[in-house]
């Protein structure tokens, strides 16, 4: 099988044209599995040759955005952990819409959401507001407006001093320094997430036959 895509005037795919950048190889691209006959159809270069991409990638992000997120929620859910949050949807969104962008690679989501975590936290304990109720119930006073505009700051500061930014991160860091997630444990949990989040946008994308990194994209 091969993963050319039809000449986009003849009309059979419409416009599968231009995905060669996400799609990888039929035969073993860099970030695809072996094909078999039985999984060639699970391949986006299958249905960009029948279909319009917009259709397919459509098509694609619904499915994989609602089993992610389904799959969280329903760990939240049984845990009773925060193990669904706000900002895993921006990052779902990089993970399966745009896999090619270095901020969509696992490592600079990873690494942009830990520093924005712990720019969070260390904005609520600056401000003595680390054993405060949440902004939505108390307010939005003074400590409260230095600890948001202190925690975003240092987070997209240090993202881009250590290479990794990540624009869902700036999220993550408000939650916490708004007061919504507070709790240390609780802040473990939000990374475990993003963790699992990561892992399965690695196994659906090169199911998909994506040249999605397992870590970092080369450059």
């Amino acid at each position: 099988m091969t993963t050319t895509n039809p000449d986009p005037g003849s009309g059979g795919g419409g416009g599968a044209a231009g995905s060669g950048s996400v799609v990888g190889s039929a035969t073993g691209g860099t970030g695809a599995a072996a094909v078999t006959p039985a999984t060639s159809r699970l391949r986006l270069a299958w249905w960009l040759a029948r279909y319009p991409e917009p259709r397919v990638r459509a098509a694609f992000f619904f499915l994989s955005g609602f089993l992610t997120l389904a799959t969280l929620a329903a760990i939240a859910h049984f845990a009773k952990l925060p193990f669904l949050f706000p900002s895993l949807g921006p990052t779902a969104i990089l993970f399966f819409s745009t896999p090619n962008l270095p901020a969509a690679s696992p490592r600079n989501a990873l690494l942009g959401h830990a520093v924005g975590i712990l720019c969070g936290y260390g904005a609520l304990l600056a401000t003595g507001l680390a054993d405060a109720p949440p902004a939505y119930q108390s307010g939005v006073d003074g400590p409260r407006v230095f600890a948001a505009a202190l925690s975003l700051a240092a987070t997209g500061a240090l993202q881009l001093l250590l290479g990794v930014p990540h624009p869902p991160a700036g999220a993550t860091t408000l939650i916490i320094s708004l007061g919504v997630v507070r709790q240390p444990v609780h802040l473990l949990v939000m990374q475990a997430s993003l963790s699992l989040l990561a892992l399965e946008a690695i196994a659906l994308n090169r199911l998909a036959g994506i040249d999605f990194p397992m870590w970092r994209r080369r450059p």
